[in-house]
């Protein structure tokens, strides 16, 4: 596989191996897609970094600087015949053709790869009334999980939605603001949830209370005998 140097962006925890660093999940979702192999650079090691942004300088100053263009098309276009003028002649520092280099490192072309699917993901808690909030507009989600957090996964004009990692539901995006998108089986069983629960507390009101009387201390008649002729002086 190609190796690629990258910056600490890309990375959550730094081994003394590039391979066993923890990567941001979704690079290394990436990068395995791709099949590459991404290696980090030595920390405060400015030289190493310089090689990566070095690049964005000579675009600048042989390609960008000076230059006129009408459209991106035109852009584009002058940009490719300049990429073929400079791969073409022999580089600087390795004092090899570019397009002959190419050759050694054996790239899969990128049309054989399937796109990458670009997942924007937003977290959202789900109102009790079973629904989410996304750009002003309310998306339904099943009852059961009223009141649970949801992770939204925007992409490509729609919005799943997962509770624990469990895709749940998902919904056309609306455009504007103020709509629902409603979906009538997520509140399919709520209603007989509901009144069996109210059958359950009716039935449970109805159950009459019983009270136990005070308790009444046993005496022998005599005692109200002596108290009627004054007794207990």
């Amino acid at each position: 596989n190609p190796t690629l140097l990258f910056d600490k962006q890309v990375v959550i925890k730094r081994a003394l191996k590039s391979s066993d660093s923890e990567w941001n999940s979704q690079f290394e979702d990436f990068f395995k897609c791709f099949g590459f192999t991404p290696r980090l650079c030595r920390p405060y090691r400015p030289q190493t970094k310089g090689k990566i942004e070095n690049t964005v300088g000579y675009v600048k100053r042989d390609f960008v600087l000076g230059r006129q263009f009408t459209s991106l098309e035109d852009l584009n276009g002058q940009v490719h015949r300049w990429l073929e003028r400079v791969n073409s002649t022999v580089h600087g520092t390795t004092y090899q053709i570019p397009l002959e280099r190419f050759k050694e490192e054996n790239l899969s072309p990128l049309d054989q790869v399937p796109p990458y699917k670009v997942v924007h993901k937003e977290t959202r808690k789900i109102s009790r009334d079973c629904y989410i909030s996304f750009l002003g507009n309310k998306y339904s989600v099943p009852y059961r999980f009223a009141g649970r957090t949801a992770e939204l996964h925007i992409l490509e004009g729609k919005l799943e939605i997962y509770v624990d990692h469990e895709k749940v539901c998902e919904h056309e995006i609306l455009p504007g603001n103020c709509r629902v998108s409603k979906k009538k089986e997520h509140f399919q069983g709520l209603l007989s949830e509901i009144l069996k629960e109210n059958s359950k507390c009716k039935k449970n009101s109805q159950i009459p209370l019983k009270f136990s009387g005070p308790e009444v201390e046993k005496r022998s008649l005599d005692v109200y005998e002596t108290f009627s002729q004054g007794g207990f002086e």
